[in-house]
């Protein structure tokens, strides 16, 4: 039997507000909308004290281009724009605090695996940056979750049991719990989801513990909803 330990990328091994702000600035500088930054920055102030009304910080910054008519189409390229220069200057990422040496320690233990939306496009130079190129034993891009998390967890089960850490519900966990995977839900909604999860907490790093002692335990014992961080 081998664990599985699946980990999105934005919001959860990548934090900070580097990648979204390179977004903001690239959407911004391609519409011609004179309150969309100030309306976009509104809107991720409002996200990380907990309002419930957008996804995640991609969400508030769509939610003020909808505001200001910026099209779908200069979104698109204002995304793809930023991922450009992802872990760069102009984009930098941020790990969440120990991650390298957690991970490195997970490792030997259960098969790490990076599941994100976000396109190939400089996630090598942006997992370098966060000291984790090396720990994770996969990658999948362009996952289209949440459907796509599917496969990805069934395929992981018929292993052994499955842990999914995200940072929004819909598309990282609850996909993954309805085919039997544990859930560690980490970011400004923690506390909305935290009954309908395995674990959760404001911040990856506050649940290192509690992820070490799910791989080493079977089956695992962590408390359904715990620990829970203000």
């Amino acid at each position: 039997m081998r664990r599985t330990v699946i980990f999105d990328f934005d919001g959860t091994l990548a934090v900070g507000p580097g990648p979204v702000e390179a977004y903001l600035k690239c959407v911004d500088r391609l519409a011609d909308a004179p309150d969309f930054a100030a309306t976009a920055r509104a809107n991720l102030e409002m996200l990380e004290r907990g309002d419930d009304r957008f996804v995640d910080a991609y969400d508030a910054v769509r939610a003020a281009a909808v505001d200001s008519s910026i099209a779908d189409s200069v979104l698109s390229q204002g995304y793809m724009d930023s991922r450009a220069v992802l872990a760069s200057e102009l984009a930098p990422v941020e790990a969440p605090e120990g991650l390298a040496g957690f991970l490195a320690e997970l490792a030997p233990l259960a098969d790490l695996v990076l599941v994100t939306n976000a396109p190939e496009v400089r996630m090598r130079e942006a997992l370098v940056a966060l000291g984790v190129e090396g720990v994770l034993h996969s990658r999948v891009f362009d996952a289209r979750k949440p459907h796509g998390l599917v496969a990805v967890v069934a395929d992981a089960l018929t292993r052994g049991p499955v842990l999914s850490v995200g940072d929004i519900h819909a598309n990282d966990l609850a996909p993954a719990s309805a085919v039997g995977a544990d859930t560690a839900l980490v970011g400004p909604s923690f506390a909305l989801h935290a009954a309908q999860v395995t674990m959760a907490a404001r911040h990856l790093p506050e649940l290192y513990p509690s992820l070490t002692t799910w791989v080493k335990t079977s089956p695992a014992t962590v408390p359904s909803g715990t620990p829970l961080s203000q």
